[in-house]
């Protein structure tokens, strides 16, 4: 029998909506790296969290949103926000972090098939285009920072700056022609930063 001086456990409805949010989202990203995005579909997504698809709908209004809500969330939780004071050390960990998906196949597989489908299908690509520019957002933050402390030059094109840091993930993920290796993510940077630090005034033409 219950100890009638132990106190009571709270059950009410705000726990177990988080428990069921939480395991719609977990079982979304599952899907989706089993199976590929075309495959999923609510009803399996319900059935593997053991809801309702009335509960999905309660919070997403369409697979795209949910797909792309589990997947972001997947991703903050693995990536770090750097804030160390130093535009070269922030970027190298950002960059190094982002790089660990080399060793992970099927989020390879996935982010792939996550990128194909966004040129396919324009419900999706609305989603899947909100995600890039949250990630982007990231990342001109940390530019940003850097500029405001003289580590960047004045008139640098942060938007441009962005999808530098980003764009040879991108090209090597897709392309696959040579390794996602967090060990070249300091020399990269390196390489990225010497063009966009600010020159002596005598600089340059």
């Amino acid at each position: 029998m219950p100890n009638g001086n132990a106190p009571s456990r709270r059950t009410g409805g705000r726990v177990r909506s988080q428990d069921a949010h939480d395991a719609i989202l977990a079982a979304a990203l599952e899907l989706v790296e089993e199976l590929g995005y075309r495959a999923v579909t609510i009803e399996r997504i319900a059935t593997r969290a053991d809801v309702a698809k009335s509960t999905i709908y309660r919070w997403w209004k369409s697979k795209p949103a949910l797909v792309m809500d589990a997947y972001r969330t997947a991703v903050e939780q693995r990536m770090p926000q750097p804030d160390t004071g130093s535009l070269a050390s922030d970027l190298t960990v950002f960059v190094t972090a982002l790089y660990e998906v080399g060793a992970h196949p099927v989020r390879i597989r996935t982010l792939r098939g996550l990128m194909a489908e966004a040129q396919l299908d324009p419900a999706f690509a609305t989603q899947f285009q909100e995600w890039v520019e949250s990630r982007r957002a990231r990342v001109a933050a940390i530019l940003l920072r850097g500029r405001e402390r003289g580590e960047l030059a004045s008139g640098i094109d942060l938007d441009a700056a962005t999808d530098h840091v980003f764009g040879l993930f991108w090209y090597r993920l897709l392309v696959g022609h040579r390794p996602l290796d967090p060990a070249d993510a300091p020399g990269q940077l390196a390489q990225l930063l010497d063009g966009l630090r600010p020159r002596p005034s005598g600089d340059g033409h």
